[in-house]
């Protein structure tokens, strides 16, 4: 089993339980608002594609924005991930150790866990690749999950990331959306520009610091710097 696929499986149902409510894994919120995690992996994946100059008729120049396209790789991969542990738990296939055993198995996984992908996909093969994310949780067949963690993993290699660094924007991003939601984001008290730096860059800058850094320091050190500037 893949020690970075378990702890990553681990912190998003930890995270969703605390934003979403213990039950969450039956559809609903806490507040009973409806989840379709589906609903944001198009979504999200719709914002992918803006990452580029796909529009023939606007800035045909620009270069994509590969560090946003990166970003929102990342976001994808929380929602897909609990839309696998919402999928496990309602057909009862099994818990978060299950799953992490299937995504193992996975040739797709294999390729960017022994391969360090540094090089980006051409635009239009990425926005393919998007697009077949799109498609899949747009359908209302039965979920073809091993058909999407494969095609996302795919996606994961063609925008410059292996499994070493999905997991380290992945960690990061995910202890800083914990850090918001214990600090006010949902009441609006939360300040996200932090001194003259966007609270993403500082997490971005702690992690390069301290490339050792484990889960639990990087909130602790969230929050010293949050406090530094926020008082």
């Amino acid at each position: 089993m893949n020690s970075k696929i378990l702890l990553m499986l681990q912190l998003q149902n930890q995270l969703n339980d605390a934003t979403n409510g213990d039950e969450w894994t039956k559809g609903l919120t806490k507040n009973d608002k409806v989840i379709n995690w589906r609903r944001c992996i198009y979504m999200e994946c719709a914002e992918m594609i803006d990452s580029f100059s796909w529009k023939h008729w606007k800035n045909i120049y620009q270069e994509p924005d590969w560090d946003n396209l990166q970003i929102e790789v990342v976001d994808v991969w929380h929602f897909i991930m609990s839309l696998a542990i919402e999928n496990y738990h309602q057909e009862m296939k099994g818990g978060i150790e299950d799953i992490a055993m299937m995504i193992s198995d996975l040739e797709a996984l294999h390729s960017i866990e022994n391969e360090g992908s540094e090089e980006y996909a051409l635009d239009n093969a990425v926005m393919q690749k998007v697009e077949e994310i799109m498609s899949l949780s747009l359908s209302r067949d039965s979920l073809e999950l091993n058909r999407l963690l494969t095609d996302f993993f795919e996606l994961v290699s063609m925008s410059g990331l292996n499994l070493d660094t999905l997991y380290r924007l992945y960690v990061g991003k995910n202890i800083l959306n914990q850090f918001r939601q214990d600090n006010g984001y949902k009441d609006g008290s939360y300040v996200k520009v932090w001194g003259s730096e966007e609270d993403n860059v500082v997490m971005k800058r702690l992690w390069e610091e301290n490339p050792d850094l484990k889960p639990d320091a990087l909130y602790k050190e969230l929050t010293k710097a949050y406090h530094a500037f926020v008082k």
